[in-house]
């Protein structure tokens, strides 16, 4: 029973670590949309069809 509550305590505060990361960090989190900054120039993306014209990364 005991592996259970510390499981559950070490999960819980794994998202709580990464959730004041993520706050303290203060940038939105971005898809990569299937690795578009890989793309050669204009070439559309297998997933979401978007090409890498007029990207802002």
């Amino acid at each position: 029973m005991i592996e259970i509550i510390l499981g559950i305590i070490v999960v819980s505060s794994s998202f709580a670590l990464l959730a004041i990361g993520v706050i303290a960090n203060n940038k939105p989190i971005a898809g990569s949309c299937g690795g578009i900054a890989n793309l050669e120039d204009g070439a559309p993306c297998q997933i979401c069809g978007r090409t890498t014209d007029g990207c802002e990364s």
